[in-house]
């Protein structure tokens, strides 16, 4: 478990104490298997399994902010500690079998003797949850991370004692928030931007074919050429024959039949130049100098010397816009129908785009106005689940188990970190500011979140609600959906 120093042999037990999520405050469980070095509490090994069914090593940093970390020490008196020993001896006297004897037979001091580990461990369950839950509460504190012990003494017939860390929220204050100003976008779709987006629906069904006018290359049209590219050597030296090259010349370039827009934004700059104007039947000869982070390996940095041939003009033609176009594009009854459709979908997306880009800059400025330590918990959590959608999406792309696990998970777990800090602080301030601002998040508005979830994942309603309601994701949603309510609170107030 995240946060929690474990003991490789005394795993299970401590597992079914260790029940809470990291930034539950309510009744903290504490990890009964006591760190071994006292060093391991500001540091430790942390292995997380993903879902593609792969377990690597990270390495986190540190687990506890020293800003933020709290220290208690628990004593429990030694009657206690020996009435605790005597119940659970007890119950293994009637439990246990053991050849020899009879059932509930079995003497004390052979229970005590052949499972005197199991009997530790339940004590430590009987006792050391208990009581750190009513120290933490004498003391009015609050864990926001899972309590790590750092000593822990028990014999029988001897007080038990131990000492726990553990991280708190950080204190701070948000007066001023609503002194913010976010400049507000203009979302309102152009007519341009339609036409744009109504290019790229019909792109489906365009075709290109041949103008049979005897004229030359203008803008919007395409060019099919056959070319031959020479790569110029980089290098050269001068010897008594003449110029020489140091390295040996690259394999020549060409194409037939290649299709180049006239002014299109994939075709080169210095192809539209060269083909512009020109006829069937030319031959060009031209050279493209590529840029150094050009997508081409093989010709970034490079200088290359063409040999064009025009073979053929042609021009993309579309389809007439009517109701039947519509029905196979989208299934309407009638091009306007489909149209306006599209034009709204293309209005929401700009308008959402121009408006979560506005929103977070919104709160990199609230954020840059308050200055507070971040629990080193969360900052982990965060790294963690960036990580895991980062990994997801490369096993997605096809990677394999065996190259994950020779990425550099230190190296990656330090590239998030910045970024992971960044959220933390913006919920931190964002959940300040629900407070001040009373949002909250309605049962109903939770359901439809879960509905959407549902919808999404094809999981049945009833078994996603359960599922996130028993591994504390419910709440995990409320927080999330409230934090997004208030960021739209927030941005209609201090838009402008």
């Amino acid at each position: 478990m995240e946060g929690i120093d474990l003991n490789p042999t005394e795993t299970k037990e401590t597992n079914d104490i260790l029940t809470n999520e990291p930034n539950q405050t309510a009744e903290p469980q504490l990890d009964t298997t006591p760190a071994e070095q006292p060093e391991h509490t500001s540091e430790h090994d942390h292995e997380h399994g993903h879902e593609h069914g792969d377990g690597h090593q990270h390495e986190p940093g540190p687990s506890l902010n020293p800003e933020l970390m709290r220290e208690i020490e628990v004593e429990v008196p030694a009657d206690e500690v020996a009435k605790a020993y005597r119940t659970v001896t007890k119950r293994y006297q009637k439990l246990a079998r053991i050849p020899g004897f009879r059932s509930g037979k079995v003497p004390e001091s052979l229970v005590r003797s052949k499972f005197a580990k199991e009997l530790r461990q339940e004590v430590l369950e009987a006792l050391v949850s208990e009581r750190f839950r009513s120290a933490i509460a004498e003391r009015k504190l609050q864990p926001v991370s899972e309590p790590q012990l750092l000593d822990l003494r028990l014999e029988d017939g001897e007080p038990l004692r131990f000492k726990a860390a553990f991280e708190v929220m950080p204190e701070f204050d948000v007066t001023g928030y609503n002194m913010v100003r976010v400049e507000k976008p203009e979302v309102a779709l152009t007519d341009e931007e339609f036409e744009s987006e109504l290019d790229r629906a019909l792109e489906s069904q365009a075709t290109v074919e041949p103008v049979e006018e005897d004229r030359a290359l203008v803008e919007g049209d395409w060019a099919e050429i056959q070319f031959r590219g020479e790569i110029k050597p980089l290098a050269q030296t001068v010897t008594e024959e003449g110029v020489t090259a140091t390295e040996p010349p690259a394999e020549p370039i060409t194409g037939e039949n290649v299709l180049l827009e006239i002014g299109g934004k994939n075709t080169l700059p210095a192809f539209n130049d060269a083909l512009r104007g020109q006829k069937v039947g030319q031959e060009l000869t031209f050279e493209v100098v590529y840029p150094a982070d050009f997508g081409d390996r093989r010709l970034a940095g490079q200088t290359v010397g063409y040999d064009v041939t025009v073979k053929a003009i042609k021009r993309k033609v579309y389809p007439e816009r009517d109701a039947e176009l519509a029905k196979q594009l989208g299934g309407n009854e009638s091009w306007e129908e489909f149209a306006g459709q599209l034009r709204e979908r293309a209005a929401t997306r700009k308008r959402e785009a121009l408006e979560a880009n506005a929103k977070h800059k919104m709160l990199d400025e609230l954020v840059g106005r308050y200055h507070f330590p971040v629990p080193e918990s969360f900052v982990q959590q965060r790294v963690d689940a960036r990580l895991e959608r980062g990994l997801r999406a490369l096993a997605q792309q096809g990677m394999t188990a065996d190259d994950m696990r020779k990425l550099d998970f230190g190296r990656l777990r330090a590239a998030q970190r910045q970024e992971a800090e960044r959220e933390v602080r913006a919920s931190l301030v964002v959940d300040r500011i629900a407070d001040a601002e009373g949002v909250v998040v309605s049962d109903e508005e939770l359901d439809n979140e879960v509905l959407m979830l549902s919808i999404q994942t094809r999981e049945p309603y009833d078994a996603i609600r359960d599922r996130l309601a028993k591994d504390g994701g419910l709440g995990r949603l409320r927080e999330e959906l409230r934090r997004e309510k208030t960021s739209s609170v927030l941005y209609e107030k201090l838009a402008s």
